[in-house]
């Protein structure tokens, strides 16, 4: 393994163990790796039936209903990732390896500190995300616990409910109290190692995606400096060529690799926004319905914030992509072209060409991913939660 794909793994390594803590690394399968998969699969296609159970056993209120679909909604939105990354899991390898393969072709330094820098940001967001969730975990443990805590400090009188999810096993609740929680945290903690886990590892392939397209403007920067183009000769010409051709190459190298992920990820991300969007509707209203139940309202809280995050990251990266390669357009703009040789500015002249082309990351050329669309996520969810309100 060369020292830039070393690098690189370092810069994984937050990934990388949440990946294999549910048994998603792509790089280390094994029989007993599919069993865990099925076994905590299991646990969380579980913990949804035994959700939806509720409506058997309960009178199917309107509040009853929000209630169950905020935490359900939740729960799918992480399955729907656990599994079709699961079914995809050979082409997931090839994606990412392809990409690191072209990293690392790599030779000059400074294209390496470029991978590197992208690559620690994409390190940096991971230690934040998981210290999020890490405190998510902690408040959905201690929600439940919340009225008898302020109970005893504030001398309120909250109401009191042991029960993580509204669940119905059909067995005695009281003598299996201890067993139902456990499965219930159980569960909530690996949907939200899921959804963490994933979304980093598509986050931190995003900023490699960013790092290549930022080093095909620095090969075009390079090939065209002032002291470059200064007394052109036959080997300043050949230079030149090369250094646009490498630049050429590695911005479509860049652009294969997000219609690499579009091909690949489109039902995915098309589920994801469905479940994402009812997730945050029913949890928003959940949240103005809460009262003064504060585990209620710090459950709900959890569930938006987590899903609202996941969303605005993975719009940021493509938004990213997008001004990257609007970089580029602006880079070979920029550059004294006027002083090259005619031939090298009709080569100028075509990159302009390409480059002039807005590109943007979508989900079956339906959805595309930019801070646009984050926004219309939220105004759709806000305007579903709306809509609840004002029916109730």
């Amino acid at each position: 393994m060369s020292l830039k794909i070393k690098s690189m793994y370092l810069n994984l390594t937050i990934t990388r163990t949440l990946m294999v803590a549910i048994g998603l690394w792509p790089y280390q399968q094994s029989k007993l790796i599919r069993f865990q998969f099925i076994c905590l699969s299991s646990i969380v296609t579980a913990s949804v039936i035994f959700q939806c159970t509720v409506f058997i056993s309960q009178k199917c209120t309107p509040e009853l209903i929000i209630k169950v679909l905020s935490s359900v909604c939740f729960f799918l939105f992480s399955l729907t990732k656990y599994n079709l990354f699961s079914l995809n899991l050979d082409v997931m390898k090839d994606m990412f390896q392809e990409l690191f393969d072209e990293c690392n072709k790599l030779k000059d330094a400074n294209e390496i500190a470029i991978i590197d820098e992208y690559g620690y940001n994409g390190k940096r967001i991971a230690i934040f995300i998981t210290s999020c969730g890490a405190l998510g975990m902690f408040g959905f443990t201690i929600a439940p616990f919340c009225p008898k805590i302020f109970n005893f400090i504030l001398r309120t009188n909250l109401s009191y409910s042991p029960n993580v999810l509204i669940v119905e096993y059909f067995i005695n609740q009281e003598k299996y109290f201890y067993v139902i929680m456990l499965h219930s945290l159980v569960a909530v903690f690996l949907a939200m190692t899921i959804i963490t886990a994933i979304g980093l590892l598509f986050y931190s392939y995003f900023q490699f995606i960013c790092g290549v397209f930022q080093i095909a403007s620095y090969r075009i920067e390079r090939a065209m400096s002032v002291h470059v183009l200064q007394n052109i000769n036959l080997r300043k010409n050949i230079f030149i060529c090369k250094s646009l051709i490498c630049a050429v190459h590695t911005h479509r190298q860049a652009m294969k690799f997000c219609l690499l992920w579009e091909s690949n990820c489109t039902v995915m991300v098309f589920f994801l926004i469905i479940f994402g969007t009812l997730t945050m509707s029913f949890n928003m209203f959940r949240m103005m319905s809460s009262g003064n139940d504060i585990k209620e309202f710090l459950i709900s809280f959890i569930h938006t914030f987590f899903i609202l995050v996941y969303a605005f990251l993975s719009n940021y990266s493509a938004q990213l992509v997008t001004d990257l390669n609007h970089q580029l357009f602006v880079t070979a703009y920029k550059i004294p072209w006027y002083r090259a040789p005619i031939s090298i500015q009709k080569l100028i002249l075509f990159l302009l060409q390409k480059t002039s082309k807005t590109f943007y990351v979508t989900c079956g050329g339906v959805y595309v991913g930019s801070i646009e669309g984050f926004a219309m996520i939220i105004k759709t969810s806000v305007s579903y939660f709306t809509l609840m309100h004002s029916v109730q």
